[in-house]
């Protein structure tokens, strides 16, 4: 019953709010909406054009130098970071570490439990909203077969690194006051910027995945970390 109270019946308001509020971007902005104007010109600022039909990857000149520019280079590791299977292994490996320095239970499990709800949650809104992924852009990788909406990229951004900073609160890690606010919003913004940058997602995406990573941290914190 406390699991059901605290975690379960939250976790289903979630994905009916996420469900709700994507069906209503479709509805109201279409299937290419206003945002993604923006991205294009970033893009095209770049020098990015889309090729045939939503995907460009386009033939490149084979100097590496030449062919990655400043936003490319920073964005394509970021975004292979954020990759399911090392994200997976990102937070295999922090139970394992937490566990080596805290020989807590509850603290150890927590990166695996924040990936664990975040998953649950974006799997059933993006399969009930269904949104397609921009169109028109530049998109060097291809896209997950998942609906767009919303990111799950960066949803487990913020909740796996939000909540290391939070473990690191919670022991009195030393250097935790600068350690905390890089991993809580400095990675996982950044990856949030590099799926967009790269036409993976539309911008009110990466928001609800923002706001869905964030309150995965905050109930693992709340249930498992005090």
């Amino acid at each position: 019953m406390p699991l059901l109270r605290a975690v379960v019946l939250p976790g289903l308001g979630v994905i009916a709010a996420l469900a709700a509020a994507g069906r209503a971007i479709r509805l109201l902005g279409s299937d290419d909406p206003r945002e993604d104007r923006a991205v294009r010109a970033l893009q095209s600022a770049f020098g990015h054009r889309p090729a045939d039909g939503d995907v460009a990857i386009a033939t490149e000149p084979a100097d590496p130098l030449l062919r990655r520019e400043p936003i490319d280079r920073i964005t394509a590791p970021l975004s292979w970071y954020s990759g399911v299977p090392q994200t997976v292994a990102n937070g295999a490996v922090w139970c394992a570490i937490t566990w080596l320095l805290t020989r807590d239970r509850r603290s150890a499990i927590a990166p695996g439990a924040v990936l664990a709800l975040e998953t649950a949650c974006f799997v059933a809104a993006a399969a009930l909203v269904e949104r397609p992924r921009p169109t028109g852009v530049w998109r060097p990788e291809q896209p997950h077969a998942t609906s767009s909406f919303p990111s799950g990229h960066t949803a487990a951004a913020f909740a796996l690194h939000g909540t290391l900073a939070n473990l690191l609160d919670h022991h009195g890690t030393r250097g935790s006051r600068f350690l905390g606010p890089l991993l809580r919003y400095g990675i996982p913004a950044a990856i949030a910027f590099s799926r967009v940058y790269r036409g993976q997602h539309h911008i009110s995406d990466i928001v609800a995945g923002a706001m869905l990573g964030r309150w995965s941290a905050a109930v693992v914190e709340r249930e498992l970390v005090f």
